[in-house]
């Protein structure tokens, strides 16, 4: 996108929100950056660039503009529909394998060299691994000096900085201001501020329009008791961290998503942020979707009754696959149960003042080590259950957000128990790929044969050709034609 010069020139020019995390404009004669909807007057063509990334233009000089904030725009869209490189590459370094592990983790988490990396991302973001890490802990920095009162020496190393004489430096150059001049310009605390130590009220940004409907409605109605929950309007739910534990509640409104964070570790808030954006797929491009979709005359409908709909996904891959393999064959409130009995015996439990949450999800390794014939369920799903949990407690089985779809689904399909639309149904909602299809679940084949598409698996397969790359958001569409409560906003 940035590369083309002209379309970047008009979408500033227009200040065309749509691409806002797309691209970033460096102004030469001021030395600041910008997202393309900055609402200040548009600098004159010859003096803008175009760079690929915020920590791209941080690398050239410039500083991060005070009246749009580029720094807090949606994410590229990019990274979500993408399976390469790259794309598995950011979407590590946005759950901060950099902060943990560095490059070399980085690395090795892909299966590359480190030099492949960073020569990849070099070329394609203009910055390296480190300088796009740098540029995230600078995000998250600003975001706890201007929405705590935790002391700056706290905040250095919770954003992840290793001094703090870095962040200070950091600080100033990215933002040109001090870290006391930052926290001093925000807005005075108020009484909508919680007050609980380690909570965090924060604006998650998406690109416009959000169908709410299906997105909290699927979330809610399948949630686990003890593990998630709807209430006061919110979506609520515990969160395993690399650093310790978080409950995080989710509200959506017309511009934002409202996230109230509650972390044992601050560390972990830039990763608890990436995990709640992704389980709410809030960096598509459904502007790009639906109009993909509408040139289905049949489709079409569907997506000018209800744009912006979203693929819900998950904050925790492996716990997505135990989870589907429970709902195989039985419904929705047979697979709630049979995940809050696990949950109860095997989960970690923390302390809710708040609502009804009671533990994380099990483990991989504390349900591969459970008896088998405690699981009430048939003897073939308890062994596709057991074969699960035992792969992905050994690391035979990996499942992240690195990981490649497509050899992801030829190891799943391997285990016992496993066909296309289990491993479909991960593909789509936990490894977050835009294209996965279900063309033999019951409630797409009635959807589509109550449209007039074909309903057999291989005539809707070959007429949802037209609808790639973004047949997953097609599904969310078909199953919205049902009265289903995973298709409403939960009251």
């Amino acid at each position: 996108m940035y590369t083309d010069r002209e379309r970047c020139v008009r979408a500033v020019q227009s200040k065309d929100a749509r691409f806002d995390g797309w691209f970033f404009t460096a102004v030469l004669t001021t030395g600041i950056y910008c997202r393309p909807s900055c609402p200040v007057v548009a600098p004159k063509p010859e003096n803008m660039t175009f760079q690929p990334s915020a920590a791209a233009c941080q690398q050239a000089g410039f500083r991060a503009c005070k009246r749009c904030r580029p720094d807090t725009s949606p994410g590229s869209p990019e990274w979500n529909q993408r399976a390469d490189l790259v794309a598995r590459a950011m979407r590590l370094i946005a759950d901060g394998v950099v902060d943990r592990d560095g490059v070399p983790g980085l690395a090795t988490r892909l299966g590359y060299s480190t030099r492949q990396v960073e020569r990849q991302l070099l070329a394609e973001l203009g910055a390296g691994p480190l300088a796009l890490a740098r540029a995230q802990r600078a995000q998250t920095a600003r975001l706890l000096i201007e929405t705590t009162e935790l002391p700056m020496a706290d905040v250095a190393f919770a954003a992840g900085f290793a001094s703090i004489r870095t962040f200070n430096d950091t600080v100033r150059e990215v933002f040109a201001l001090a870290p006391s001049e930052l926290r001093a310009r925000a807005p005075k605390k108020n009484a909508d501020r919680p007050a609980t130590p380690g909570t965090l009220q924060l604006r998650l940004p998406f690109r416009a329009p959000l169908n709410p409907d299906n997105l909290f409605g699927h979330l809610a109605a399948t949630g686990v008791p003890g593990v998630e929950e709807w209430r006061d309007g919110a979506f609520r739910r515990t969160l395993r961290l690399p650093y310790g534990h978080g409950i995080v509640a989710l509200t959506p409104n017309p511009d934002h998503i409202g996230c109230r964070l509650t972390l044992s570790d601050l560390r972990d808030l830039t990763v608890a942020i990436s995990r709640c954006r992704r389980m709410l797929d809030l960096d598509a491009d459904p502007v790009a979707i639906d109009d993909q979709l509408r040139t289905d005359p049949l489709l079409a409908p569907l997506v000018d009754k209800a744009p912006g709909r979203r693929v819900p996904r998950t904050v925790d891959e492996a716990e997505f696959a135990v989870r589907a393999v429970l709902g195989q064959q039985v419904s929705t409130a047979a697979a709630r149960t049979h995940a809050a009995r696990l949950v109860t015996a095997h989960g970690d439990p923390v302390e809710d003042p708040e609502g009804g949450l009671t533990h994380l999800f099990p483990t991989p390794g504390r349900l591969a080590a459970l008896d088998p014939e405690s699981l009430a369920m048939p003897r073939t799903r308890r062994t596709t259950f057991t074969t699960l949990v035992a792969q992905l407690a050994d690391g035979t089985l990996h499942l992240g957000v690195e990981s490649d779809w497509a050899e992801a689904r030829a190891r799943l399909l391997a285990l016992p128990g496993f066909g296309p639309w289990t491993v479909d149904v991960i593909a789509m909602r936990a490894l977050g790929d835009p294209d996965a299809f279900l063309p033999t679940d019951l409630g797409i084949r009635r959807a589509a044969q109550e449209l007039g598409l074909p309903s057999t698996p291989a005539a809707l397969t070959a007429r949802a050709a037209a609808w790639r790359p973004w047949r997953a958001y097609a599904v969310q569409y078909l199953w919205a034609t049902d009265s289903h409560p995973i298709n409403f906003l939960p009251v």
